[in-house]
Parts: structure tokens; C-alpha cells; sequence
């Protein structure tokens, strides 16, 4: 696709990666960036429900489902198949339109979209480089690590990782054991916050 951006994806559900994303949008349009953002799946709330990810990023949307389920499962309880053409085309649609596209997935990276299709495929057809939301606290070096050994089977790019959310005793070292691990650069941490909104300004420079 033409244009820049990123893949936002993640270790797991409910990691943070809308959190993450819309501190990554504002802190860029701060910057004067041009920034569209585009949320192709959602499961658990239809795309104009205000307390849904699309929703909340102001994002294009192109399938959402009602059922809180993986979303190759809350498509086939509504008899609808999830298919790559129409996200590939809006995501190239808005990369000629916008400066830059940042992208969100659903659930981590090997989620089931369709039959012999996940999260990691549709990465691939977009060609955007990956940031990978991770938890802060204990357990985030194994999934973060698997998350990006899968990435680099699929021939992804890795821009980085963002930790997100409570810490514990482990986060201190967290970002250098992944690392370590992986070669890929820790780019900042988001603590827990009770406004979403103020995750920009943990996340300004973090990207170009």
C-alpha cells in the first residue's frame, strides 16, 4: 500500500491497544502530523457504539460484531465472513489520503479472522511495520517475546514495543529482558490511567 505507518497489534485481548493508539494519534497530530486511523475488525460493539475501539479512535471501521468473541466466531454467529479485499482497499485508500495510517488489529497477532485467515495476514498484505502493545508486569517477557518470534516467521517488520498498564516488581527489568531477547527497541511505557487521553504524553517522539 502506498504511504507510511503502523501496525498497532499486541501480546493479548484487552492489553491496551486502543489506549496506546489514540495516544499515538494525538501525540502525532500535536506534532502536525495528518493521522487517520483505521480499526478494520471489532468484535464486542457495532461500529458506531460510542464505547467500542472504532468509536473511541474516531477510526474507520469496516466489520464489527456485537458478540464479545474472536472474530472469525462473532462473524459466523451473524452469518458474515470477514474477507482481506475491503480492508486492504480502505487501508490503501487512506494511506493516499493521510500522511500517516495507523492501523489497530484485534486481539493479538495470530487471531482468527476467517477460515485461513488471522491478524498476522492481514499485516502482511498491509506491509506496515508493527508496534506491539505488551503488558507491563509479570508474564509480559514470554508473550512478548512468542508475539514477536511469530511476527518475524511471518516476515514483519517490528518498530517497536510499547508497555501498557499496572506494574508490579517485575517492570523494572521487563524492558531489558525483551530486549535482550528480541534485538527490538522497548520505544516507552504507559502506566495505568484513569483518562485513556492522557496516554499521549507518554507517547510523544515515539514514532516519526
Amino acid at each position: 500500500m502506498s504511504g507510511r505507518g503502523y501496525f498497532v497489534t499486541a501480546t493479548d485481548t484487552a492489553v491496551g491497544k486502543t489506549v496506546v493508539t489514540a495516544g499515538l494519534a494525538t501525540a502525532l497530530r500535536a506534532r502536525g502530523r495528518d493521522v487517520a486511523v483505521f480499526k478494520p475488525v471489532q468484535s464486542g460493539a457495532l461500529a458506531d457504539d460510542p464505547s467500542g475501539d472504532a468509536a473511541l479512535l474516531s477510526a474507520d471501521c469496516i466489520y464489527a460484531f456485537s458478540a464479545p468473541l474472536a472474530p472469525l466466531v462473532a462473524a459466523r454467529a451473524e452469518g458474515r465472513t470477514i474477507a482481506l479485499e475491503p480492508i486492504v482497499k480502505r487501508a490503501e485508500e487512506l494511506g493516499r489520503e493521510h500522511e500517516l495510517l495507523l492501523v489497530e488489529g484485534a486481539g493479538g497477532l495470530l487471531v482468527p479472522l476467517a477460515e485461513d485467515l488471522d491478524l498476522a495476514d492481514l499485516a502482511v498484505a498491509l506491509g506496515l511495520p508493527l508496534v506491539v502493545v505488551a503488558r507491563a508486569g509479570l508474564g509480559t517477557v514470554n508473550h512478548t517475546l512468542l508475539t514477536i518470534e511469530a511476527a518475524r516467521v511471518r516476515g514483519l517488520e517490528l518498530a517497536g514495543v510499547i508497555l501498557n498498564g499496572k506494574s508490579d516488581e517485575s517492570t523494572a527489568d521487563n524492558a531489558a529482558l525483551i530486549e535482550a531477547g528480541s534485538g527490538v527497541r522497548v520505544l516507552a511505557q504507559v502506566p495505568l490511567l484513569a483518562d485513556p487521553r492522557d496516554a499521549a504524553g507518554y507517547l510523544d517522539d515515539v514514532l516519526g
